[in-house]
Parts: C-alpha cells; structure tokens; sequence
C-alpha cells in the first residue's frame, strides 16, 4: 500500500479531475461544433450529451461565470482564448489515449468510448508515455505479439 501522502495526492487528484470532467467535455463540444461551421446552442449540446436543455443552461451560466464562454442571444455560446485553451487540451488528451489504445488493439468503438473517460483522469507523464510508445511502433509489436499468440494457440 501507498503512503498516507502518496494516497493521499492520488484521491485528491482524482477529486479535481472530476469536477473539471463536465467543463472539459462541455468545451471540448463546443469547439468541435464551431469548428465543424455550425453554432453551439443549447439544443444542439444537450441532444449530443443526452442532458435536458435546462441542465445545459446552467452549465452555460457557469462556464460564462467562469470567464470560458461568452453568450450571444439567439446565437449561442462562443468560446473565450482560455475556454478554447481548456477544450484543445482535452482534445489532445483524448487523442493520445484513444490512440494509445487503438495502438493496443482495442477496437475503435471501445477506444472512443474508454478515451472519452480515461482522458480526464491521465496525469501528464503517463500521457508522454502512451505518446512514446506510440512513435516507438507499439502498434507493430501489439500486431506481432497478437500473430505470436495465435501462432503458438494453433
């Protein structure tokens, strides 16, 4: 078992990454819908997250609070330099771990779905470790350790 201050860091860690999980995924979505050239409204967040439109509202209210997002009426939400900061750097975790795990073998609908988690909770150096092992051809030796087993099944 881990010191008490070893754990200690691990649980507080874990407790900030959860409450930045909502903003990240709200930022990281409304960048993804300015890029693609369409507006990000409420209704169009809260079919994406499955959430009601009121839910969506008041995160919209405590991004703004929080100096992330500017709203325009009838138009939407924007993103500020620092919220648009916050959804590239999601986007760049996410990335990694879903390659990462693609890398693996994991199929690509799982890594969508496990990148979308895990991307909130993975520290920095594990991320440069994942980015590491994915230049250094962890793709090609996953595929040949696969070939291997199936090799030595038969």
């Amino acid at each position: 078992m881990p010191d008490a201050q070893t754990q200690s860091e691990g649980f507080r860690a874990t407790r900030v990454a959860r409450q930045n999980v909502l903003v990240e995924d709200y930022l990281e979505l409304i960048s993804d819908l300015l890029t693609e050239g369409s507006e990000a409204r409420q209704v169009d967040i809260a079919g994406r997250l499955g959430v009601s439109q009121p839910t969506v509202a008041k995160m919209f209210a405590r991004l703004a609070a929080d100096g992330l997002v500017t709203q325009k009426p009838y138009r939407g939400v924007f993103l500020t330099s620092a919220g648009q900061r916050v959804a590239d750097e999601a986007r760049r975790r996410h990335r990694v771990v879903e390659a990462f795990l693609l890398a693996l073998g994991v199929s690509r609908e799982n890594a969508l779905i496990d990148a979308e988690g895990v991307e909130h909770y993975v520290g920095e150096e594990t991320l440069t470790l994942f980015q590491t092992a994915i230049d250094s051809g962890l793709h090609q030796f996953m595929t040949s350790v696969r070939q291997d087993r199936k090799t030595h099944r038969s």
